[in-house]
């Protein structure tokens, strides 16, 4: 970041991209006095667009600048508690099975279990209706006030781009003969895709969840069905999970979103090009391992490092919570291996599963993300204090006041409001340790704050939930029993889970 010139105005100009999702921003961001300057991932440029923010958010601006210049002469915190391949096995070599003993788990880890579900999907229904709104205003404009509840999606999106994504694979563009959505997944939704503005979740319900949490929720199914012992080796369930998954996502009718991430369409692509297509569990995880193996070890898809993935790590975390913390994480990091193939993900991947392994064991959800906030992979003890910053300001305003919302934007707009996960995730943490206490006001937040809010509110939401259960609390009846679709296979899910 360099400091280019002082602002005299009274408001605070963002120059926002408008490639910030599912764009990669190539244009420069203007805060203030502050210049950021985002790493181009692909060449394409589009027209930029500017809104202000409130004056609120300008006296953020030094503490960007500030946090920045430490960055040179601060060392950077390094975990113990950090993913590295020792921990996982590589993709040349098998994993050797591994029957386990039947575990006896407590009330208490059960209860914590069950929370997290349900925080995981109330965070990413409530966000729904605004996903991807990176301008907070629109929020509302388009829906008369900011979020209070659940509401249906409107079927236009003020900034919508999906007519612009791939149909045949990750990312932007393409256009092949015969395209995924349409004939391999989403079946009834590609005329949404040809249509400008249409809502990334046009047609759903209030309460109902994106498609992540709804695969999320599938794969717990499958689990519990599977392994409900807890006692099948780790790769035996994946194969299922696999098989099931492939089952879901290409079976018409199964699920109502209209949107599939990259990481789907990626699979999905590489999966209609096998002859024969593995259908079988057998197959589908040898056709994954070598995929999977294959892509390491190619230039990696940008589209595929985003918090989007630690969506589908949360049902491997619950399955592993019992176990040891580095165990628990090199589950949830061996199945996201197969299904978003970038190097750079491990350690996010690595030190959420951690994190919510901690949480659900007991630990203080505030001290411990105030731990994984020093972690060098999100930018060391700098951005720790840059979000302890953030955080006083924000307490310079009444709880539940615009002016404190208006700091909670501007804070994760500077943290990171789009998909990649290094911003993604710092913006989820620090939304972790505001609301460490205060599930109902966090998943609020999350989504008033707009930008990647599903994703990013699934996997705070998930935290929120384990901690409020080490309170003795549950997620508030309001959102938990006013969900809709899922509403009933979350309560069976986890009733099947807690059997054991």
């Amino acid at each position: 970041m360099i400091l280019t010139k002082v602002c005299r105005q009274t408001t605070v100009v963002l120059r926002r991209s408008s490639l910030f999702w599912p764009w990669h921003n190539t244009a420069k961001e203007a805060t203030g006095s502050v210049l950021l300057t985002c790493k181009p991932m692909h060449t394409t440029v589009f027209p930029t667009r500017l809104f202000c923010l409130s004056a609120t958010a300008s006296s953020l601006v030094t503490l960007l600048v500030l946090s920045t210049a430490r960055k040179a002469d601060t060392p950077l915190y390094i975990s113990h508690r950090h993913h590295s391949d020792s921990d996982s096995d590589s993709e040349a070599k098998r994993e050797e099975p591994v029957i386990m003993q039947k575990p006896e788990l407590s009330p208490k880890l059960k209860q914590t279990k069950e929370e997290t579900v349900y925080g995981m999907l109330v965070a990413d229904a409530v966000a729904m209706p605004v996903h991807w709104f990176y301008n907070p205003d629109d929020i509302k404009r388009h829906y008369g006030n900011w979020l209070t509840g659940y509401t249906a999606p409107n079927k236009k999106h003020p900034s919508s781009i999906l007519n612009l994504s791939a149909v045949d694979g990750s990312g932007r563009g393409g256009g092949s003969s015969t395209p995924l959505i349409g004939n391999i997944i989403l079946h009834d939704k590609v005329k949404f895709w040809k249509s400008s503005s249409t809502h990334y979740h046009q047609g759903m319900s209030a309460g109902d969840n994106t498609l992540n949490s709804v695969m999320a929720l599938e794969m717990m199914k499958t689990m519990n069905r599977v392994d409900p012992d807890l006692t099948k080796p780790d790769r035996e369930v994946r194969a299922t999970v696999l098989e099931d998954y492939v089952k879901f996502m290409t079976t018409p009718g199964t699920h109502n979103d209209t949107y599939a991430e990259s990481f789907h369409r990626s699979f999905f692509k590489d999966w209609v090009e096998e002859n024969p297509r593995p259908t079988s569990a057998d197959d589908l995880i040898e056709f994954a391992e070598k995929r999977s193996k294959a892509k390491l070890a190619a230039s990696p898809d940008s589209q595929l490092a985003v918090i989007g993935s630690l969506v589908p790590a949360i049902p491997w975390i619950l399955r592993s919570a019992h176990r040891s913390e580095a165990e628990c994480a090199k589950c949830a990091v061996d199945f996201i291996r197969l299904t978003h193939p970038v190097a750079s993900l491990v350690p996010f991947v690595d030190t959420y599963a951690r994190l919510l392994h901690a949480v659900l064991n007991g630990n203080d959800l505030k001290t411990e993300v105030m731990r994984v906030l020093g972690n060098s992979d999100l930018g060391g003890p700098s951005k720790r204090q840059m979000v302890l910053q953030l955080q006083d300001e924000a307490h310079k305003y009444s709880k539940g006041s615009d002016q404190r919302l208006q700091v909670y934007q501007s804070a994760t707009s500077m943290l990171g409001s789009a998909c990649y996960i290094q911003g993604a995730m710092s913006s989820m943490l620090f939304l972790a340790l505001e609301f460490h206490d205060d599930i109902h006001g966090g998943v609020l937040a999350n989504a008033n704050c707009g930008g990647e809010n599903c994703h990013r509110g699934a996997a705070l939401g998930a935290l929120l939930g384990a901690a409020t259960a080490n309170k003795g609390e549950k997620t508030p009846a309001a959102l938990r029993d006013n969900l809709h679709s899922m509403k009933g296979v979350a309560a069976s899910v986890v009733q099947e889970m807690n059997q054991i």
